[in-house]
């Protein structure tokens, strides 16, 4: 009895003892754990930006449309039929070359008998010249004879109008577009025959508010971009309409384009951008330092602080807001909320937080740009 209760007394210890070893190594587990959780995470690395002064042009944008500085639809004025057709679709044409021709062979004939009554009228009216510096028949029968030749002149006259008509003609110098009549076709009158339009120099029509007016004046150099991203033309403002739309209470201006290449057609949709004479100065911060957020908008500025535990120096972000204004290129500018010189976090703003420790490494930072053209890969 007293030997079996010995061997309990002895298990009891050996469990005990297990049970202590197993707590005391879960303690020093614990302890380890709480002793690294003390310490503070490696510094988050940043790329950074200098908030800086810049020169930016002063800018009027508005959405514009083309019009050619002379545009028609060659149209017949007569009708008669086609018997020469003698453009090609899609060339430059000079002002005078022959576009179509329309049967004339009836009034050449009447021109030539026309012109021949003209002759034997002339010839009646200087015997009766002759006749009457002889005194021989009255001043009457001579203003008779005056009046028969200016009515064959004026006949003659008229036939020859009816065949330049039937002759078209380019009004100016211009591309033609699609050829609209064949040949043998009979036209009537105001028939459309082509389109022509005159396409360098261009007009760029476009609308800002009246509020603007007193910024524009001719002269004032505007660009105009059109579907290509790459292709910027400047130009010149030529006109200001005088009277304000009342419904929109907006001012039609005209700027003359620059347009050999030809790229530019009219009827197309531009984007026109008004350089003011005047630049501003702003505080711009690459765009992608802000962190963007319905209730407002912040940056992470870069700041020295010194560690409490070992009293050296590092770099901690705070969180600022700040109102921003108008957005150029890679920029931003920031209308308060920064001063000149401070540094901001450039890249992956949305991954920190106030208060963090960071490290500044620039080596892989991006270049920011006012006028970025990214590479056609």
């Amino acid at each position: 009895m007293k030997k079996k209760i010995i061997i309990i007394m002895i298990s009891v210890l050996m469990l005990m003892l297990v049970v202590a070893f197993l707590g005391g190594v879960k303690v020093l587990q614990i302890e380890r754990m709480t002793a690294q959780a003390r310490q503070s995470p490696p510094p988050e690395i940043v790329t950074t930006a200098v908030v800086e002064k810049q020169t930016w042009e002063s800018l009027l944008t508005a959405v514009g449309s083309l019009q050619a500085v002379q545009g028609v639809t060659v149209t017949a004025e007569l009708t008669g039929k086609v018997v020469n057709i003698a453009f090609k679709p899609g060339t430059m044409v000079q002002a005078g070359d022959l576009l179509v021709k329309q049967d004339i062979s009836t009034e050449e004939a009447q021109l030539r008998a026309a012109e021949a009554e003209a002759a034997l009228a002339k010839i009646n009216l200087e015997r009766r010249r002759e006749l009457l510096e002889r005194k021989i028949i009255s001043k009457s029968e001579y203003d008779n004879a005056e009046t028969q030749y200016k009515q064959t002149m004026a006949q003659a006259d008229n036939i020859r109008t009816i065949i330049a008509k039937k002759t078209i003609r380019a009004p100016f110098a211009g591309r033609l577009g699609i050829r609209l009549v064949n040949l043998g076709q009979v036209l009537n009158e105001g028939q459309a025959i082509v389109s022509l339009q005159s396409l360098d120099p261009i007009f760029a029509d476009f609308l800002l508010p009246q509020q603007e007016l007193p910024k524009i004046r001719p002269a004032l150099t505007v660009r105009v971009t059109s579907d290509d991203p790459g292709e910027v033309i400047e130009g010149k403002i030529t006109a200001i309409n005088p009277q304000v739309d009342a419904a929109t209470r907006n001012i039609r201006i005209q700027a003359t384009v620059a347009n050999p290449q030809e790229h530019l057609r009219p009827g197309m949709f531009v984007k026109v951008t008004v350089v003011l004479p005047t630049p501003n100065e702003v505080l711009a911060i690459p765009a992608t330092a802000v962190l963007y957020a319905p209730y407002s908008d912040s940056v992470y500025v870069v700041e020295d602080q010194m560690n409490r535990g070992s009293g050296q120096p590092i770099k901690v972000v705070r969180q600022q807001f700040a109102r921003l204004g108008e957005k150029r290129g890679d920029f931003v500018s920031v209308v308060s909320g920064l001063k000149e010189g401070d540094t901001v976090v450039s890249t992956g703003v949305f991954k920190y937080r106030n208060g963090q420790e960071v490290a500044v490494d620039n080596t892989l930072a991006p270049e920011f740009k006012l006028r970025p053209r990214p590479e056609d890969n």
